[in-house]
């Protein structure tokens, strides 16, 4: 959730920590600040609630005279963007937070969840607190065992410090004393600590995108690892001092793709560049010469497809809708059981998992708290674990036995779109890939799946290109923006479409919306339906075709107002819906990932024409890296 950027080097550090904070304002947040140490020993800290640009303004006042602080000037400092957990957003509550001698400041990303008791114990030694927030017991913490017990030595101090909270964190912290390096350390699965290397120059982020344009060589912490950062680069300990070894990665996202060049929000970009996504999730997975998909990363041999005898699936959000269709896809073309758990409650029901099963997490950023506390639970209990993931070198990436890359580029958007399609996509291909594996689908069956599913981003594309250069959705989105409830319709493959469609526009729209099975209308949403609550069904010709075209004369005969994803000249359908959004023409199961497109469209204009701000919906983060 919160943004965390530090620096270090030889230029000034806060227009380097501004600029990242920008690119990670998708994370959702309520307050901002920075910290920056000059060489002199003078500490700059500006706080401010509100938007960035709140922070920003301060920041530029600084030194232009009439009683202004004196201009933030330094090569070493960290930034933070907070969403609140403890205290509400305000400037006393924003990070980052002091010792009381100003020696340390630090910001964090996660929950001390034993904070109240941590809190009295420093109140009775003589610690003031000026902020609500739990984050101010680990600074007070440092401060407390760098003069007590660990003669100085400011690494130990927060070392101790960290040995003491309960609770995922991610922190960065500088020393008034140390004026040329930092100290980041992670420790749970709270927000990814990411260590970027430059020319004598070196970042600290909680997500790529802050740094990428500095940096593409970069090192993530695991759970209890702690950095050392210098100008030179970063020494890496265990939380009990142990060396560890880390390996640089290489980030080959394309910049422009992490821009919103000449979009309006990045959502609209996102959903645009689908059909470009497309081709990059599937690049290198077909191999028509022998037939078959290529999932080496998987690690999963045919050996132990044999002998898998359930999947479950954990995921949060827009992933768990994926998920949902993924268990269509494996459950008809490999003929293997699976569940779809939403990965926030996975582990509290006491799941029935081990060896034999395959624990498959859906996570876009890899950092999900939820969905990797599930991932754990899992490997614990002795399943093979695997993920789809966008972020190479995430944590779920690093924490699981297998992994399918989206290859979909950085998506900053906070509502899922082009992640959701591409996991889509990885999930048929790994249907496939187990089918075949398991002896069930034929040469022919294998190669038309992927004959079908070569055409897929030139269809999305087809359908995309019609909508950026007509304005239907524009216009749908002042016929339909004012209303406040809409219901989604969706049976079989299209059934988790229209619950992806309905949290679209619940989320940025603020409309409240409910996705349902269409087979279930008659057994409660059928009361619901008039002239004031529209109805999107979701109906390409498929096996339930005529069921779907059922549903819609059921609604049309209570009055209500039907809005049909559907093939573009059903005849059909354009007589009884009121609205047609149409789709391309495809192969059953390719039909649901071109049927979430026009959802998409549908709830970003009609959130641009409410005056939402798009890319940053209230309450909303775009990684949940705090329960």
């Amino acid at each position: 959730m919160c943004g965390i950027v530090g620096y270090v080097g030889a230029r000034e550090a806060a227009p380097i920590i501004l600029q990242g904070l920008q690119r990670l304002e998708y994370r959702g947040y309520d307050s901002a600040g920075l910290a920056v140490l000059a060489q002199d020993g003078t500490l700059h800290v500006r706080r401010a609630a509100g938007k960035l640009s709140q922070l920003m303004a301060l920041v530029a006042a600084s030194g232009n005279g009439s009683g202004t602080p004196e201009p933030v000037r330094g090569t070493l400092g960290i930034g933070h963007t907070r969403w609140a957990t403890h205290g509400p957003p305000s400037e006393r509550n924003a990070h980052p937070h002091c010792s009381v001698d100003r020696q340390f400041v630090l910001v964090q990303n996660g929950i001390v969840e034993n904070f109240l008791e941590l809190r009295r114990r420093l109140q009775a030694e003589g610690y003031p607190f000026h902020s609500d927030t739990d984050t101010e017991v680990i600074v007070h913490l440092i401060h407390y065992h760098f003069h007590n017990g660990c003669r100085g030595d400011w690494e130990w101090a927060v070392r101790c410090a960290l040995g003491e909270l309960q609770g995922p964190s991610a922190i960065v912290v500088l020393n008034r004393a140390q004026p040329d390096r930092l100290i980041a350390a992670r420790l749970g699965n709270a927000g990814g600590v990411v260590i970027g290397l430059g020319q004598e120059e070196t970042y600290v982020a909680s997500d790529i995108p802050a740094i990428l344009h500095h940096t593409r060589h970069m090192v993530f912490l695991d759970n209890r690892q702690m950095a050392v950062v210098t100008r030179d680069g970063a020494h890496y300990t265990d939380l009990a001092g142990r060396p560890v070894a880390r390996q640089a990665i290489h980030i080959d996202w394309d910049l422009a793709t992490a821009e919103k060049g000449t979009y309006v929000h990045y959502m609209q970009k996102e959903i645009y560049e689908q059909g470009r996504s497309l081709t990059d999730t599937l690049r290198g997975r077909l191999d028509f010469e022998h037939g078959r998909v290529v999932l080496d990363s998987l690690n999963l041999s045919a050996a132990q497809v044999q002998a898998l005898e359930r999947v479950t699936i954990v995921a949060c959000g827009t992933s768990y809708y994926a998920g949902l269709l993924g268990k269509h896809y494996i459950e008809r073309l490999a003929r293997l059981p699976v569940e779809v758990d939403y990965a926030s409650e996975f582990r509290y029901r006491e799941p029935v998992i081990g060896p034999g099963h395959l624990a498959l997490a859906i996570t876009q950023s890899g950092e999900t708290v939820d969905t990797l506390a599930a991932l754990e639970e899992a490997q614990a209990q002795g399943a093979f674990t695997a993920a789809i993931v966008n972020v190479v070198g995430s944590q779920a990436a690093r924490l699981c036995d297998g992994v399918i890359y989206m290859q979909a580029g950085p998506e900053i958007g906070v509502a899922s779109t082009k992640a959701f399609t591409a996991s889509a996509v990885d999930l048929l291909l790994l249907a496939i890939y187990l089918g075949q594996a398991r002896g069930l689908l034929s040469a022919s069956a294998v190669m038309t799946l992927l004959e079908e599913l070569s055409r897929l981003p030139g269809l999305a594309g087809e359908l995309l290109e019609a909508a950026w250069q007509g304005s239907y959705y524009r216009e749908l989105a002042g016929r339909f923006a004012h209303y406040q409830h809409f219901l989604y319709l969706g049976r079989g493959l299209n059934y988790p479409i229209a619950r992806e469609g309905a949290l679209k526009l619940k989320e940025i729209s603020y409309i409240h919306a409910e996705g349902y099975p269409a087979g279930e209308m008659k057994h409660g949403p059928i009361a619901l339906i008039d002239h004031q609550m529209p109805t999107m069904v979701i109906a390409p010709r498929d096996r339930v075709y005529d069921k779907m075209i059922s549903q819609v004369e059921q609604v049309k005969a209570r009055g209500g107002t039907v809005l049909a994803v559907a093939e573009a000249g059903d005849p059909i359908l354009a007589e009884k819906a009121d609205f047609l959004l149409p789709v391309p023409p495809s192969h059953e199961l390719l039909a649901p990932i071109l049927a979430v497109l026009p959802l998409q469209l549908f709830a970003y204009e009609v959130a641009v024409h409410r005056g939402v701000d798009v890319d940053k919906p209230r309450n909303l983060a775009k990684s949940v890296t705090v329960e």
